[in-house]
């Protein structure tokens, strides 16, 4: 599940036409490159969302007919061409390209084409690349899902979050009980390999037989990936202010770590491993290469508003607003709204905070005196796996994975 969030960083200016710094493309070659397509777009607002994304009816008088959906590709495919005029001669073709979101399947299947088709025209893509979209299930169907496969589409992820109508309501989705599981048949038949299903669990008014009733009815669709997070209860949202008011409980820690356990003996005995504290895949080729782009810092492009993009230890964010980000490509000028250069220790700390939520771990050498020391605690806490740690990783055991926030606040001291 990748998504825009609404609140950008601060950071320095970007160029009017997005030059990087020298450096950023130093050793480019041995990295791989990633796109990401943020298509902005929502038929209604659920309830926890707190991404970049906007109904018609936010549109609608706030520079919303340079960005309507009918446009939206034209503009997006003009950001591609600014990143092959920022990247110059870097040889790199694309090795992973993910469209999310917002709801991308609320654009003609065409458009999502048109897009990725760009990409490949500009840059080219690797022979065995990763092509994705997110989906709403009640916005596809299974012309639209073989429209996407003939474009050269070849892993989908449907929006399910749970199976249970009541935990449907909370959260404000439209789609019925039921129609998820069909997706993942409908896509199937359309020729997707790789299907992923995300899911929510720690919904107030949730019970732990409702989330074994949603993790059955995941697995049993057959995707080849599932994807658990935990809710979060982001300030400003409805779903926010419903709690405040007291019209429904906040869910509590010790039930997330209940359903955390839940789904992972669910899975594993369904046949999927973890390969990311809220990742699970039946084969290593199931796993979602563009994640892991992010997951050991990779370089990628995000285009579209408010996308987020690194490159070489440069970071930079675009415009939110879809009408000012149509705006800035209209007048050829970048839709960077700032950036920042990571000094090696922010490297450092990114590369544990991220590496450590992975099956393979973090490395033990990067971590500092007082971090070797809280990774020797936890090893001894039964927080770390012992044969990884003498190999010289930290690999999180299950019960790091319940915390492992706290692992590593303690691991980059």
């Amino acid at each position: 599940m990748v998504g825009m969030p609404s609140v950008l960083p601060d950071g320095e200016p970007v160029p009017d036409d997005g030059a990087l710094p020298r450096h950023a493309l130093e050793g480019a070659a041995d990295r791989p490159l990633g796109f990401y397509l943020h298509v902005p777009y929502c038929a209604t607002r659920c309830g926890y969302c707190d991404f970049n994304t906007y109904t018609a009816t936010e549109l609608r008088g706030s520079g919303g007919a340079l960005a309507s959906r009918d446009n939206y590709a034209a503009h997006l495919i003009e950001e591609v061409r600014q990143a092959r005029k920022v990247l110059g001669d870097d040889p790199r073709p694309v090795r992973t390209v993910f469209v999310g979101g917002g709801t991308p399947t609320l654009l003609p299947a065409a458009d999502l084409v048109r897009m990725l088709a760009s990409i490949k025209e500009e840059f080219g893509l690797a022979e065995d690349a990763e092509i994705t979209t997110e989906a709403n299930p009640e916005s596809v169907g299974p012309a639209y899902l073989s429209a996407l496969r003939e474009g050269g589409f070849n892993r989908v992820s449907f929006g399910m979050q749970s199976a249970k109508q009541h935990v449907l309501k909370i959260l404000d989705r439209t789609h019925t009980p039921g129609r998820p599981e069909a997706c993942v048949a409908e896509a199937r038949a359309a020729g997707f390999d790789h299907v992923n299903l995300d899911l929510i669990y720690g919904t107030p008014g949730e019970s732990d037989d409702d989330w074994r009733v949603t993790l059955d009815a995941a697995i049993g669709a057959g995707p080849d990936h599932v994807s658990a997070y935990a809710l979060i209860v982001e300030e400003g949202t409805q779903l926010a202010r419903r709690i405040r008011r007291g019209e429904i409980p906040m869910t509590d820690d010790d039930a997330h770590a209940d359903r955390y356990l839940i789904a992972d003996e669910a899975f594993a005995a369904a046949g999927f491993d973890w390969y990311e504290v809220s990742n699970w895949a039946t084969t290593e080729a199931g796993r979602c290469l563009h994640n892991e782009l992010y997951w050991r810092g990779a370089d990628w492009w995000g285009a579209g508003p408010g996308a987020h993009s690194h490159v070489g230890g440069v970071r930079w964010w675009n415009v939110k607003h879809p009408g000012a980000y149509a705006q800035a490509l209209a007048e050829g000028r970048s839709p960077g709204a700032g950036r920042e250069i990571l000094a090696e220790e922010d490297r450092r700390v990114e590369r544990i905070l991220l590496e450590l939520r992975l099956r393979e771990g973090c490395p033990l050498t990067l971590l500092k005196p007082d971090g070797l020391a809280a990774s020797r605690r936890a090893l001894a806490d039964g927080l770390l796996e012992s044969g990884p740690y003498e190999e010289g990783r930290a690999v999180l055991t299950l019960r790091g994975r319940l915390l492992a926030d706290a692992v590593v606040r303690d691991l980059v001291d």
